[in-house]
């Protein structure tokens, strides 16, 4: 008995030690299999290169359009990929107070009525040019008839405001005395100038129901030379001038238990660092414009106020065309910055201000 299972276990060590023909040694099954998928790997490869070399060639083909610009230099017509591309400057308007109006959309039909300002009170700092002035347009392009704007003169507020209403009534988009706009002259940095401001809205139309605080300055100066005085004028300006604003509108809309809206004008300078102009306290002041208006929509919540930031990328105004005329390398720098190629054009932030700016409540 001990024979027969000593013989039969020698048996099964035999068969289970014995290889088979057809069994591969595990080193060598590693290796066929890591060389079938390197081999599957190039074949992948291959075919990614061939689609980025035809890919490659397609772009070529892009950027042989070419259009001539005004200096004559032969560009390329979209937007840059790489350093070895550049844009040539693309003219656009200035949205001053002469052509108030002109450009996109100027014969659109009223907002849905979800978007309506109709009988809304409003009121634009900064206006008399530029985004101020494109904000204050897009305000009776929305169906508000009671428009204040605001600048540092009376004279150049009172223009803006005589020529906005010229033009909506010359091309047909309201009836003579439909729309009230008033000019009013406002240092936004002088607290007392803001309350007096916003006293004569009261005084001629009784409330106020959304304001825009566009009035702002940008200048140029690195650190080390920046004189002091600048420095407080900017940030009286862009921050307490943002702050007093909101503040004396918030005050007359929580009175009148108005579900208001206020629009801090911030910038992209607010996130990120732009180059190559030296401008750190403009940058910081944008940056505490967009804080002041997330801080400003929480103590204010629960009085139905939303206060909101909007942070316009590089764009074409009346001001900052003042000083890229004067700094061609600065302008073309900009434009390669953008991807559309492009400077924004005040037309492009109409939507938005417009969507942040109508009353919900």
């Amino acid at each position: 008995m001990q024979h027969s299972l000593r013989l039969r276990a020698a048996a099964r060590s035999v068969v289970y030690a014995r290889p088979s023909a057809f069994q591969l040694h595990p080193a060598r099954a590693f290796s066929l299999t890591r060389s079938l998928q390197n081999k599957e790997l190039e074949k992948r490869l291959e075919e990614q290169r061939k689609i980025d070399e035809q890919k490659e060639k397609d772009k070529k083909k892009v950027y042989g359009q070419h259009y001539q610009d005004k200096e004559g230099l032969e560009v390329p017509e979209i937007a840059a990929t790489d350093d070895s591309i550049a844009h040539g400057w693309r003219e656009t308007r200035d949205l001053g107070h002469a052509t108030i109006g002109a450009g996109h959309g100027r014969h659109q039909a009223r907002t849905l009525a979800s978007f309506s300002m109709e009988g809304k009170v409003c009121v634009v700092t900064g206006a008399a040019r530029g985004l101020g002035n494109l904000f204050a347009r897009t305000f009776v392009e929305s169906g508000c008839t009671k428009i204040v704007l605001m600048d540092l003169k009376q004279e150049d507020a009172q223009r803006a405001a005589d020529d906005l209403v010229e033009w909506f009534v010359e091309h047909g988009d309201i009836q003579p005395g439909k729309v009230t706009a008033i000019g009013i002259g406002c240092d936004v940095g002088d607290e007392d100038s803001v309350k007096k401001g916003f006293g004569q809205v009261i005084d001629r139309f009784g409330r106020v129901d959304s304001v825009v605080a566009s009035a702002g300055i940008v200048e140029n100066y690195s650190a080390f030379d920046y004189p002091t005085n600048r420095i407080r004028l900017l940030y009286d300006i862009n921050v307490h001038g943002a702050f007093f604003c909101a503040r004396e509108a918030a005050k007359y809309m929580i009175e009148q238990d108005i579900k208001g809206s206020i629009v801090l004008v911030s910038s992209m300078s607010a996130n990120i660092v732009n180059v190559p102009q030296p401008q750190t306290p403009y940058n910081a002041s944008k940056a505490a414009v967009k804080h002041m208006a997330a801080s400003l929509a929480v103590e204010w919540a629960k009085s139905g106020i939303r206060v909101n930031a909007l942070s316009p990328g590089y764009m074409l105004t009346s001001l900052t065309r003042t000083i890229l005329d004067k700094n061609e390398e600065l302008k073309n720098t900009w434009v390669n910055l953008t991807p559309m190629g492009r400077m924004g054009e005040p037309e492009d932030l109409k939507a938005s201000r417009n969507y942040r700016g109508v009353h919900r409540g």
